[in-house]
């Protein structure tokens, strides 16, 4: 798993890139034979580090346990392009 100070590092490096949409979400296992989770973050990490993204600039974040990259794209996408 990754520290807070790598996610955090990362983030930096993703909008010094020029990325401006940003989804975090949780590593879950599919199966037995997959790797496990090494932690299961809670909510208000989550909340954490969106608010963290938010500070950097990022101009939409959607950060949960749940959260995958094609959590509702083109809505999200549709949201930023009319701001």
């Amino acid at each position: 798993g990754e520290t807070e100070v790598m996610i955090l590092r990362t983030l930096t490096d993703l909008k010094n890139a020029g990325v401006d949409i940003i989804t975090l979400g949780q590593y879950l296992r599919p199966t037995r034979h997959h790797l496990e989770v090494k932690e299961y973050l809670p909510p208000e990490k989550f909340e954490y580090y969106k608010k963290k993204a938010q500070d950097m600039g990022f101009r939409y974040v959607v950060s949960g346990p749940l959260v995958r990259s094609s959590y509702d794209p083109e809505e999200h996408f549709s949201k930023k392009l009319s701001n």
